[in-house]
């Protein structure tokens, strides 16, 4: 189901808040701002696609009896490994509860034993405190969030509305340049909250929804905000891996309930890499997968194997997973293993935040995936990442924006003169989309050295110029500031759409080889394989200002 509100003739010139996502982060930022304050919630699909609504292990809250919040701390500075910023961690697991309940109000209904909420094991986890809804755990949650904001008067939602860059004056934030229903906008802003999610799509391999395209990050780096860590990748163990099958997520979840991670065989291969086997962390597991399949050239896949759950509580935990691989796949699960191989799954790093969202430009705020609040580290532990949209969305609670000084009203229509070649532009386009997630997923997958990733930012800068040539991008970067436009037919969303993801995938795809080359260690999500080891001298933060790198001070 798609949410919307009513569609308006035209768009208003201002409101007190801008949203930009439509995922878990951007629908509970937006519930969670004043009432009092007028909020637009932009989202370039609907409010029922992102890669929250396709999160299925759950949220990880430290609630059970058994559990404390000390433990949950431990488990998520341990999987951080050494960059988590400890004063954001204990925010996160602190205020869990409290938005766990929040939810439970709303109407989610998390699986229950009894009376109490149920609780289920992941991977590098010392306590079963993930709250799930069967294994479709993001959408039970985005579909509650979503009917929430539709009953809020003070929130306007903007389906199919794309946003392509922040306006920046008088170095903050006031607004952003949006494409919908044929026309360009400048819309101001007393705040923006950036909730675009991740850039999974940078890779030809991934979890993500192709709507993925590190816009958020893009955005705000062409704005001239700071950002933090961005060579750390989560990469998936096990994403369904069959030809002609979507690259599915096989949640984290499957192996905390018991499933094995065998080869061909039946082996499990993954004791060899570390104590804990398949339930090791997710970059350990990742890497057990490539390197077994790279000493067995033969194998393309491993398998992960459910008969040995009760066939029951499969059904029960896992009917969404069964309903795909069948559908996909042709294979039921409870006779036959399902064949994964890792994939992109989660971007550790992102915009630089405050403890209360704010980036380093003031009137911008980010929350989700496409933010660096600092819980993560340079591994994301399992089930803390819709946790992390919630607590860090509730930040924004008592959020009081400054009145916007004077600016220069928008202009009358302006002629977007665009001339015949947008056809060809598009070919350039899609024909290169391609490519880039081939060339990082090939120069900056799950291992990485300089002689990979050297050679592929040569040939992205070649993209780059290319792609800087391009009729369309040239038009675009000569339309006047603070214009509206009429956009001609031809023009359609789906091509200014392509247009702009490429431009966003260009700049996160180079951003991410240059701090996977700056970085001459391996830890968590980033493995050099030319510098295995992990290097106490790079306990930091790789931290980008426009195109420096730079470190951070240590971790403390």
């Amino acid at each position: 189901m798609a949410y919307s509100s009513p569609s308006p003739s035209t768009l208003p010139a201002q409101f007190d808040v801008l949203v930009i996502g439509g995922g878990a982060a951007g629908l509970y930022s937006a519930l969670c701002l004043p009432a009092k304050l007028q909020v637009g919630l932009i989202t370039k699909d609907t409010l029922s696609i992102s890669a929250s609504d396709w999160a299925q292990g759950g949220i990880a809250a430290a609630i059970a009896p058994d559990d404390a919040p000390e433990l949950h701390i431990a488990d998520t500075l341990k999987a951080g490994a050494g960059l988590c910023e400890p004063q954001a961690v204990e925010i996160l697991v602190r205020e869990a509860g409290d938005c766990i309940q929040n939810l439970t109000q709303m109407g989610v209904a998390f699986d229950r034993t009894g009376n109490q909420l149920a609780m289920t094991l992941e991977a590098a986890h010392s306590r079963r405190r993930v709250l799930h809804a069967a294994d479709t755990t993001g959408r039970a949650v985005v579909t509650t969030l979503a009917e929430q904001v539709l009953k809020r008067d003070n929130i306007r939602v903007f389906n199919q509305a794309l946003a392509l860059d922040l306006w920046i004056h008088d170095n903050e934030c006031r607004g952003v340049q949006l494409f919908y229903e044929q026309r360009l906008y400048w819309i101001q802003a007393k705040a923006v909250v950036l909730a675009t999610g991740g850039g999974g799509q940078i890779y030809s391999q991934t979890t993500n929804p192709t709507a993925s395209t590190g816009d958020g990050v893009a955005m705000a780096w062409r704005a001239g905000a700071q950002l933090r860590d961005l060579e750390f990748m989560q990469f998936h163990p096990t994403a369904l891996t069959k030809a002609g099958a979507p690259c599915f997520l096989i949640s984290e979840a499957v192996r905390g309930e018991g499933a094995h991670l065998v080869d061909s065989t039946g082996r499990r291969f993954a004791f060899d890499y570390h104590p804990d086997g398949e339930l090791a962390p997710r970059d350990v597991v990742s890497r057990a997968i490539f390197n077994h399949l790279q000493k067995n050239p033969q194998e393309s896949v491993v398998y992960l194997d459910l008969r040995v759950i009760e066939p029951e509580r499969v059904r029960h935990r896992f009917p969404n997973i069964i309903r795909k691989c069948q559908k996909w796949a042709g294979i039921n699960v409870l006779d036959t293993p399902i064949p994964v191989s890792p994939a992109a799954h989660y971007w550790m790093g992102g915009i630089v935040t405050a403890l209360d969202s704010l980036t380093t430009i003031p009137r911008l705020y980010a929350v989700g995936e496409n933010a660096s609040t600092g819980v993560h580290g340079a591994n994301r532990l399992a089930s803390n990442s819709l946790l992390e949209c919630l607590v860090f969305g509730a930040q924004l609670t008592n959020l009081e924006p400054l009145p916007l000084p004077d600016l220069q009203p928008q202009s009358t229509d302006e002629d977007f003169n665009h001339g015949p070649e947008i056809g060809a532009d598009i070919h350039w386009i899609e024909r290169h989309r391609t490519q880039i997630a081939h060339l990082v997923w090939n120069s900056a997958g799950i291992s990485r050295t300089a002689q990979q990733i050297e050679p592929a930012l040569t040939q992205l800068a070649q993209w780059q110029n290319e792609f800087d040539t391009l009729s369309l991008t040239h038009t675009m970067a000569n339309l006047h500031n603070h214009s509206t436009y009429q956009i001609p037919e031809q023009l359609a969303l789906e091509n200014l759409r392509q247009w702009t993801e490429t431009r966003n995938l260009l700049a996160v795809a180079q951003l991410v080889l240059k701090s996977a080359l700056f970085r001459t260690e391996s830890r968590g999500g980033h493995y050099r394989q030319d510098y295995p080891t992990t290097e106490p001298s790079w306990q930091l933060h790789t931290l980008i200002e426009h195109s420096t790198l730079l470190k951070s001070t240590l971790i403390p």
